[in-house]
């Protein structure tokens, strides 16, 4: 009887998609109302961001930047995502949610001073609605429990989202996160980026349940599996887990069904060693730019004279970005500690006249 209920649980979960591989409408229904000029912003958004991921790859071989998490495979997870948010909604990021953030308002020249591990890359200009890019994995899910019932309480019309992978579907704070949002019908969406690998390990190591979707279930909060690769899919789901969530119906599980194409990040992971180049050459024919560039191309919204123009932009800006994170001045250890309390107290103070002096010769 159990194994039967919950095959009816999962059978519940099918994988919500617009656009299939070809760059086909293959759920009209489903279209989204968007202008030309947006689908077409949605295509620079996704060329811009692949060209930002080859660079700052390049860049992190160079030593001119630090930590880096590549995320080519993902851009319609994220972008798709983002372009349902409103400006005032807060955005709560994992450590690979850097496109996100920048176009919620990060000035790029301070996301590579984040990556350099610079004060000056989590010093975000006033009213930006963003948390600093999250390294504990899964930290941020019940951190935006939080928030989105601070935005309930003070009687605000925005939500809160957050994004993680499966490996983070892994963690305690995912279910505590999740509960919590859900006992307090507070206005959160939970994104799963699900790219398969939590680093080196498969999802289907990670959990018996078929689809992390389906663990919305147990928060009693809605649930929807999306195909990640589909800009359009993902938009619509995120459109709709914002409105119910501001209607008062609570939060929303959302899992995108996405791949990366590089490594987990450039810390010396090396995707070769556990995955396989036919699961590599599958999710390539699946890319979201390839099939939203077909799509626009079919409506006559696209051309390769308009990509050519947004990647010599990218080019020119994160070349401009680069030079002003180079221009920050250098950390030093008063500037820590200063940073550290109001009014600091007495140890602190012997050590910030110690580190002073040092400093000055």
């Amino acid at each position: 009887m159990s194994t039967k209920t919950l095959e009816q649980v999962e059978s519940q979960f099918e994988t919500f998609q617009i656009l299939n591989e070809e760059g086909e409408v293959v759920n009209k229904d489903a279209m989204p109302d968007l202008k030309d000029e947006e689908l077409q912003e949605l295509m620079r958004r996704m060329v811009y961001t692949r060209i930002l991921d080859q660079r700052a790859i390049s860049l992190n071989r160079q030593g001119r930047l630090g930590f880096y998490a590549p995320v080519a495979g993902q851009e319609a997870s994220m972008l798709g995502s983002h372009f349902a948010l409103d400006s005032k909604d807060w955005i709560l990021p994992g450590y690979r949610d850097i496109p996100q953030i920048l176009y919620h308002g990060l000035p790029l020249h301070q996301a590579f001073l984040w990556s350099r591990g610079h004060f000056g890359g989590g010093q975000f200009p006033d009213g930006l609605n963003i948390m600093v890019p999250q390294i504990i994995i899964g930290a941020q899910i019940v951190q935006t429990a939080g928030v989105a019932l601070g935005l309930k309480r003070k009687g605000k019309e925005n939500i809160a989202i957050t994004y993680t992978g499966d490996g983070g579907s892994s963690q305690g704070d995912f279910y505590e996160g999740m509960n919590f949002a859900g006992a307090y019908n507070a206005p959160a969406v939970f994104v799963v980026q699900n790219n398969r690998f939590a680093i080196s390990v498969p999802v289907e190591k990670q959990s018996a349940a078929k689809t992390i979707a389906q663990k919305a279930v147990a928060a009693g909060i809605e649930g929807i599996q999306v195909d990640g690769m589909d800009v359009l899919a993902v938009y619509v789901a995120t459109k709709e887990a914002r409105e119910r969530a501001l209607a008062g119906e609570g939060p929303t599980l959302i899992e995108t069904l996405t791949y990366r194409y590089g490594p987990h990040t450039m810390a010396g992971d090396d995707p070769t060693r556990y995955r396989s180049s036919e699961l590599d050459d599958e999710w390539t024919k699946k890319d979201p730019l390839v099939r939203f560039r077909k799509f626009l191309e079919g409506k006559g919204l696209w051309s390769e004279e308009q990509e050519n123009e947004v990647v010599e932009k990218a080019k020119e800006e994160i070349k401009e970005a680069i030079k002003k994170a180079d221009a920050a001045p250098k950390q030093k250890v008063t500037d820590l500690i200063g940073f550290m309390f109001e009014e600091l107290p007495h140890n602190l103070r012997e050590q910030m006249e110690e580190y002073t002096a040092k400093e000055s010769k």
